[in-house]
């Protein structure tokens, strides 16, 4: 029942991170004529193509156009006209540097006047990144989520079922320094050319996230090996503090304050893998 427990809090955090973030995609719906279209809007290309902004083609003739402009800069916008391609109206943003960030929305002559997506006065954020090698990625979602069902498993231990606690507080660290520590600078490496932007390197949320659960399960770990009853009061309560800190870290959305280009610094002839900075919004 406990495993049972864990792995539904496990498959609910990983459904969390997919919907939410500023790299999901961003979903909603626009109307033309009185008829209903869902949109899923790109917020997370890759920089081995211009990254493709598509929608429901939803006919009656609708032409229009993505709006973009680099982010965050004063630019102007930019107008990139919508064609049709199969069954939806599509427009391709130019690929940036790893880290470079489009803002953009969407603008349609429709038989109703025009129609802004996602909303007037809103825009999307879109970052690009460069490839990763799935033998990287894989294990690193793996492990990651592997340590969090296995550390909810232990902390529901530590309430109701103290037998065992200490072997799983030793495979949770485990898994969370393969997943978080090994495989995670890696793909960070390939994705914006650094392995850590976090403490005490700089302010990225996600690498600083890691270090935090990393940090409360080699203190649950001390608190365990110090005391020689697995059941012990303060062994248990340090294992059920270490799997409240990962949930709530879980809670934060994915990729938030992470790696931005600096155009400014661009525009002044920098290097672009020298002018990406984070902590940003």
């Amino acid at each position: 029942m406990l495993w049972i427990a864990a792995a539904f809090l496990m498959l609910g955090s990983a459904v969390y991170q997919r919907l939410t973030g500023p790299t999901n995609p961003l979903r909603g719906e626009f109307t033309v004529a009185g008829e209903a279209h869902r949109f899923r809007l790109k917020r997370n290309p890759i920089t081995d193509a211009p990254a493709r902004i598509a929608i429901p083609n939803p006919g009656h003739d609708v032409s229009g156009a993505v709006m973009y402009r680099r982010y965050p800069t004063a630019d102007e916008y930019t107008a990139v006209p919508l064609v049709v391609e199969d069954g939806e109206l599509v427009g391709r943003l130019p690929i940036q540097p790893a880290a470079g960030k489009l803002e953009y929305y969407l603008i349609l002559d429709t038989p109703d006047g025009g129609l802004w997506i996602p909303g007037r006065d809103e825009t999307v954020i879109l970052r690009y990144k460069d490839p990763y090698p799935l033998w990287a990625l894989i294990p690193h979602i793996v492990f990651i989520f592997l340590a969090l069902l296995i550390g909810l498993r232990a902390g529901l231990g530590a309430v109701f079922a103290p037998s065992g606690v200490r072997r799983l507080a030793v495979v949770t660290l485990a898994c969370m320094t393969v997943g978080g520590l090994v495989f995670g600078p890696i793909v960070q490496k390939y994705t914006f050319g650094a392995y850590w932007t976090g403490f005490p390197f700089g302010y990225d949320l996600t690498d600083n996230k890691t270090l935090i659960m990393w940090l409360a399960w080699v203190v649950a770990l001390a608190v365990l090996l110090l005391k020689p009853k697995a059941d012990g009061r303060w062994g248990r309560a340090a294992v059920l503090l270490a799997a409240v800190v990962a949930m709530a870290v879980y809670l934060i959305p994915h990729s938030l304050r992470g790696s931005e280009l600096d155009y400014a610094e661009l525009d002044r002839g920098g290097d672009p893998s020298e002018a990406v900075e984070t902590g940003n919004p």
